[in-house]
């Protein structure tokens, strides 16, 4: 594999690439990867469209797209492009996670539940989703299941501090501060930034 120096090298040559081939869908979808990574949110947006008009089935590109929504708070884009990725790739983890998180973010915690059951059982592993999972549950008032999910995430990844949040609250919740306080250092560890007011609460529940 040809290696650059720089990414707006790797980007004129694949736009060199592209001038040759312009069918070629998945040019148009590194493009679109190159260009997220200098968050030129614009020209990603196009690349990732020119990918799907020319690949209807690309799922990656949906998300891409879904993604850049989310960049502009736009939460109705997002799930739209990833119910149209989760059409075109129905066992793909991927949109099914983020459309449990985007139904989590409108409130509609039932719906959430529901697709990020499928993105774990599409994918065990999927640490975010198994978090996110675990804060669906808790909104529910189901600490068992949530605690269930989050040691699972943090067992797959030690440092997700988001599931070692989540464990935390559900530990606050039980009263069993002492667990509590473990699972907030796990997750300062982790460089999650757990808010004040829940360490407060929490000394104050101890002393």
């Amino acid at each position: 594999m040809q290696q650059f120096d720089n990414l707006d090298d790797y980007i004129e040559d694949l736009k060199a690439k592209s001038a040759k081939n312009p069918t070629c869908s998945n040019t148009h979808y590194n493009l679109g990867v190159a260009y997220l990574s200098k968050r030129d949110f614009m020209e990603a947006e196009r690349e990732f469209i020119s990918a799907i008009n020319e690949s209807p089935k690309m799922a990656e590109a949906y998300v891409q797209l879904g993604g850049i929504c989310l960049q502009r708070n736009d939460i109705d884009g997002c799930l739209r492009y990833n119910i149209q990725a989760s059409q075109q790739r129905p066992f793909f983890a991927v949109p099914w996670g983020n459309i449990g998180f985007v139904y989590l973010q409108k409130g509609d915690v039932d719906k959430a539940i529901g697709a990020l059951k499928r993105a774990v059982k599409y994918d065990p592993n999927f640490v975010q989703a198994l978090s996110t999972l675990g804060s669906a549950y808790f909104q529910e008032g189901e600490l068992d299941d949530c605690i269930e999910v989050c040691e699972k995430a943090v067992k797959i990844q030690e440092h997700f501090g988001p599931a070692w949040n989540n464990l935390a609250l559900c530990y606050i919740e039980k009263k069993d501060f002492d667990k509590a306080a473990e699972c907030i250092e796990k997750a300062k560890q982790s460089g999650y930034d757990i808010p004040e007011e829940m360490i407060k609460d929490l000394e104050e529940s101890r002393s």
